[in-house]
Formats: C-alpha cells, structure tokens, sequence
C-alpha cells in the first residue's frame, strides 16, 4: 500500500494506524499548500493527477484502487488485521461506540479545527466560534479519558489514533489545554507508543 500524507495532517492518524496494525506501506509526502508531490510520479508532481479533491490522506491499496476519508481507512486498516483489536467485532455494541467516537472525532473536531483555523483569512468571530465548540468537546473528551487510558477503555483501537491527531492540532494553534489535564495525559500515553513514534519520526515530527 502507499500512504499520501502531509506531516501532522489527518494523514498521521492513518499512518499510525498502518504502523499499529504491521501493515506494510510506502509514504509519498503531498506540499498542500501547492498541491505537488515530493517525489513526482508518471512524469508530473501535480497532486490533483492523484486525487482530484487535493487533500489528504489518500490510500493505494496493492490492486492500484485509492480511496480516501480518514474515518473510512481507519475502520479499513483495522479489519485488515483483526487480531491486532484495533476495532471492536463488527455487529456488536462496542463497535458501534467505536464508530460513533470516529464520528464525533471526524464531525465535532477535525471539521471545527479545519479549514477554518488554519486560514488567516477566516473572520475572528468565526475563529471565536471555533475555539468554544473545541474547548466543549475538549472538556467532554477529558471527562471521559479520567477513568481510562484509552478512548475505549484499556485497548488501543483506530479511534485513538484519529484523536491524537487531531487534539494534538491544538498546540500547534497555541490553543490552552491546561484545562483537561486528562486529555494532556492521554495525549502523552499515545504518543509514547512505538508505532506512534515510528511514523512522527518518519514524517520528521520526530527526532531521534
């Protein structure tokens, strides 16, 4: 398979969770501001050629077939290798909560956070507006992390790796957390995982 991301976008959620599930992959590094490839492929580095919405991530499965949405390859990737739990079993009521977590995660945080934070141009009441529902969902999130290490319990599933990645947005916009210490400390349980360094370290989020 072949992973196109862009370092610390929502492309480092399906990268750790290839890493997670022993997945091989190869990573092809997308420039979303000009919309170019790293490394240029069949004679052009136009990443529209690749995927013509021009976001990220995209997953090339062995067959040659791309498919995109986070939320999509997430639940994907984990049923590729059921034995790692990455999700619950298919049918049954922890699955469910499994999917309404990436729901929420996709719907209520990373569609809050993007595109709007990221733009200079976006008004500051819209900014404002933005900032208030992350700090409600924030507070929701932390509740929940205070009697458990993970988003379901004890396991490590996809959800986590959706989540880190996108709360993790945060710091980089200089957004207060100091409010959900929780969250900080799951935040930091996550990222110390092998797998979860291995792939920030391979999108040079990391040094050794």
């Amino acid at each position: 398979m072949k992973l196109y991301y862009s370092p610390a976008a929502c492309s480092l959620a399906v990268h750790i969770a290839l890493r997670e599930a022993g997945l091989p992959v190869t990573l092809a590094r997308v420039d979303l501001i000009h919309h170019t490839l790293a490394e240029p492929e069949h004679g052009t580095n136009d990443y529209y050629a690749i995927n013509p919405r021009g976001y990220v991530p995209l997953l090339q499965l062995d067959d040659g077939s791309r498919h995109t949405e986070a939320s999509a390859l997430l639940q994907y990737i984990a049923d590729q290798v059921p034995a790692r739990n990455l999700l619950p079993q298919a049918g049954t009521e922890a699955r469910l909560e499994a999917v309404r977590w990436l729901t929420l995660i996709s719907t209520e945080l990373h569609k809050v956070f993007s595109p709007w934070l990221w733009h200079k141009e976006t008004a500051a009441s819209t900014i404002e507006e933005c900032k208030t529902k992350i700090h409600k969902r924030f507070a929701e999130i932390d509740q929940h992390l205070a009697t458990r290490e993970y988003l379901m319990g004890q396991q490590f599933t996809v959800a986590d790796a959706y989540c880190f990645t996108i709360a993790s947005w945060a710091r980089l916009l200089h957004i207060p957390m100091n409010a959900y210490p929780s969250l900080q400390d799951y935040l930091s349980r996550v990222a110390a995982r092998p797998a979860v360094q291995d792939a920030m370290r391979a999108e040079g989020l990391v040094r050794d």
